[in-house]
């Protein structure tokens, strides 16, 4: 499988978060609380017009998420 972050996913695309960045220090919390903890299976749903949020869809809600935050995670990409 493959490993990139969270912001290089194209819409369609699943994968499994694997971990928070050092990036992510400030936000930390926050995306653990949202339920993006390691092992959560995840999907990109959409990407707005300009790019910046991406929607995703996982543990059965759909949560949005700026290219910033979305970089500080690490994913598996999966088929």
């Amino acid at each position: 499988m493959q490993q990139t972050h969270l912001g290089n996913l194209a819409p369609g695309q699943k994968a499994v978060v694997r971990a928070l960045t050092q990036a992510a220090a400030p936000f930390r919390r926050k995306l653990l609380a949202m339920g993006l903890t390691p092992g959560c299976a995840l999907e990109v749903v959409r990407v707005a017009p300009l790019g910046d949020p991406l929607e995703l869809s996982l543990r059965g809600f759909s949560l949005c998420l700026r290219r910033a935050e979305a970089a500080a995670i690490e994913v598996e990409v999966r088929a």
